[in-house]
């Protein structure tokens, strides 16, 4: 999703009644006339706008479990959409190379955001975008963020890029066969098939064209790649891959290969080593179109998986390094036992919130040398047991 949303902790649900739904309409609807929104469609869509019990249940939602990468990457990039993403490169391979020429990304990357956010536009959401954006807007945890999003989406539907009934999209307001938030779509979305509207619904030259400007607009570099896998030394100091950015020249001195063995390029750009399933997964250098990727979803999961697909799709065998299959997949629970763990022993991971993030995963790195172990910042078993967290057998029992 081309957003800015960020993964909080869970919260006690509350519902309005119909009343305060009916006073917040009201208060969003006078905010978006002062914002240029006309006031006949402003009137007309927040007056048809209804409160999804839905939306909200799905906004407090926190997965049990976390995803491991191996079941991350095998379900976004498997069989069926590296197939399918070759077939569309070849049947769009005119409109993907107009884009590639306007905007720099090359058409494999376009494809491979098509096929990570719709499946290649076969499903966009079911949602009433205007409603789902009204009942964020009126709840009060990100209700300024959703409160923009809404009246965006008044400024779309006002300029007759689409009607209030066809504006379909995700619970949280994504929309299109490429998922722009309403917000984006303003800033980055564009007519390229010249029909007088901008549709990411209907019209993929809109949507392809659409997804390089904004790609282009953070940064993306025509004249590299994503990425590549690498292979790494036995006597690699993983503590390095913590996001710092180095020049090639220094990991190639650290022995650091391509898949084949040979020495990584002789470029003068700088690469961060990327480790998501830690020293007994596969090693990634990524380049600046990868933090550019996790500028449309903050997630290095979803940056490999982009630039894995974009491999594949364009020709690309799998991975010289699987990711282990047999990792545990945690609970939030046993996160924040995690946290905690390592804040009781002096590694400060921050607030403990369930969530492993950079500061959790600089914690466990830290630990790790402490204790002799390879300093991966992985939350492999041997950390779990070390650190006491309970429950990690039968977590492993039931994630399969």
């Amino acid at each position: 999703m081309a957003s800015l949303l960020i993964s909080l902790p869970a919260q006690a649900e509350e519902t309005l009644s119909e009343s305060e739904f009916a006073q917040c309409k009201q208060r969003l609807e006078e905010r978006a006339i002062n914002a240029g929104v006309s006031a006949p469609v402003a009137r007309d869509v927040m007056a048809r706008a209804e409160y999804l019990d839905r939306v909200i249940e799905l906004d407090r939602r926190q997965p049990e479990f976390t995803t491991t990468f191996a079941e991350y990457l095998n379900r976004r990039v498997n069989a069926d959409r590296i197939a399918r993403g070759r077939e569309l490169l070849r049947e769009h391979r005119g409109l993907l190379n107009e884009v590639t020429e306007k905007t720099g990304v090359p058409a494999p990357y376009l494809v491979a955001f098509w096929g990570l956010e719709t499946n290649y536009g076969s499903y966009f959401g079911k949602m009433q975008v205007p409603s789902s954006l009204a009942t964020l807007a009126c709840d009060p945890r990100r209700s300024e963020f959703f409160s923009q999003q809404l009246i965006a989406a008044l400024r779309i539907i006002d300029e007759g890029a689409i009607s209030a009934d066809q504006m379909e999209g995700s619970w949280a307001g994504a929309m299109g066969h490429v998922q722009f938030m309403p917000t984006v779509f303003l800033r980055h979305a564009v007519d390229a098939d010249g029909d007088g509207r901008r549709d990411l619904w209907n019209s993929l030259p809109d949507a392809m064209l659409s997804a390089g400007r904004f790609l282009e607009s953070m940064g993306w570099d025509g004249e590299y790649r994503w990425g590549r896998e690498v292979l790494l030394p036995n006597d690699f100091d993983y503590s390095l891959a913590d996001g710092r950015r180095l020049p090639l020249d220094d990991w190639r001195e650290m022995g650091v290969t391509d898949v084949w063995g040979h020495p990584v390029p002789d470029e003068p750009i700088d690469a961060a080593m990327v480790v998501p399933s830690g020293h007994e997964g596969p090693a990634f250098l990524v380049y600046n179109n990868f933090r550019v990727t996790m500028g449309w979803n903050r997630s290095e999961f979803y940056a490999i998986a982009v630039g894995h697909l974009a491999d594949r799709v364009a020709g690309a065998g799998g991975l010289h390094t699987p990711p282990p299959e047999d990792q545990p997949a945690l609970s939030r629970d046993q996160i924040l036992q995690l946290q905690e763990a390592l804040n009781q022993k002096g590694f400060s991971s921050g607030e403990p919130d369930g969530i492993l993030g950079s500061n959790t995963r600089n914690a466990i790195r830290r630990y790790q040398s402490a204790q002799d172990m390879i300093a991966d910042g992985f939350p492999s078993r041997e950390v779990l047991e070390s650190l006491a967290v309970k429950g990690i057998s039968e977590t492993d029992d039931e994630s399969g």
